[in-house]
């Protein structure tokens, strides 16, 4: 059950339109690391998860998310509309309309650039990236194993944080960047969540039911060689002092690949051929034209 609360999370105020930053936005909106995927991936880990303290947290996170995804969009609105008090109803008239009309000004240009995102959007958000490709559940990579998913949405988190990071960089407007400032944040607090729900898992590594092959598990294979020994890979994760590693070279421990028998249709032959035999039968010219004494097909003879 959900209920809908008519105040934001968190204040949303646009200083001017933007239609470019707008379209930019759209990453965060219906995009691959944006809000809906992000609430998306965590109801359908909820939803699936017998572990009480686990469906809980992923149930809250996930709703959080729609009211990040609520507040993309009036970002985006605000954008596009110009001020927060513009009236639907008005739209055609006011910023739209004028632009639809040539009336565009300085932001004409920009709200081309924009695409679909100001034409067919109305002056509103739509589910697509930046780029205008529609969202997809393709998007959410939700597998079903508590261990791998949370690293799934550790890592979800840290890209959509990045995704923020740049976004802020670009921001021109005030009042934009204090909401996606709030947005970020919460990024890293999910983060910290999620880390906290994989700790909360005794022996939480490795992501799998049955026991690796312990001869490879702390196997280097040193494969980044030009020639000249490079250790620095190898030198990087045995400092951390988490495991210790042996540095095995590179090297192939298996047999070759078992075949099945070849058609006999088109099973090479090991008998030697003259070479203009064999170019006879895989060529549609005719002797003359393979050994020159007769011009090729639409070639006029001097």
């Amino acid at each position: 059950m959900f209920f809908h609360n008519k105040k934001l999370q968190y204040t949303v105020h646009v200083d001017a339109p933007n239609p470019a930053f707008a379209k930019m936005c759209l990453e965060q909106f219906g995009g691959p690391n944006g809000e809906l995927a992000a609430a998306m991936r965590y109801f359908t880990q909820a939803w699936a998860e017998s572990d009480l303290p686990r469906r809980d947290m992923l149930l809250d996170i996930a709703t959080e998310e729609l009211s990040h995804l609520e507040m993309i969009s009036q970002i985006i609105g605000g954008l596009l509309k110009g001020t927060k008090t513009a009236m639907i109803d008005e739209l055609e008239g006011g910023y739209l309309g004028d632009f639809l009309e040539g009336k565009g000004g300085d932001y004409e240009k920009a709200a081309w650039d924009s695409g679909t995102v100001l034409l067919a959007g109305g002056g509103g958000a739509r589910l697509t990236d930046s780029m205008g490709a529609p969202w997809t559940a393709a998007y959410i990579d939700t597998i079903g194993h508590p261990l791998a998913d949370l690293r799934s949405d550790i890592a979800a988190e840290a890209r959509a944080k990045a995704l923020y990071d740049r976004l802020l960089k670009l921001c021109p407007d005030a009042g934009a960047k204090d909401a996606l400032t709030f947005l970020m944040t919460r990024e890293v607090a999910h983060q910290k969540m999620f880390e906290s729900a994989l700790a909360a898992i005794p022996n939480n590594f490795p992501s799998s039911n049955y026991p690796p092959d312990e001869r490879f598990t702390h196997a280097y294979f040193n494969e980044s060689t030009d020639g000249q020994a490079s250790d620095k890979g190898y030198d990087m994760v045995s400092a951390q002092g988490l495991w210790e590693f042996q540095k095995s070279e590179a090297k192939a421990g298996g047999n070759e690949p078992d075949l099945p028998d070849p058609k006999p249709s088109v099973a090479s032959s090991m008998i030697q051929q003259r070479i203009d035999e064999a170019l006879r039968q895989t060529s549609r010219v005719s002797q003359g034209e393979i050994d020159g004494s007769k011009p090729a097909v639409g070639v006029k003879a001097k």
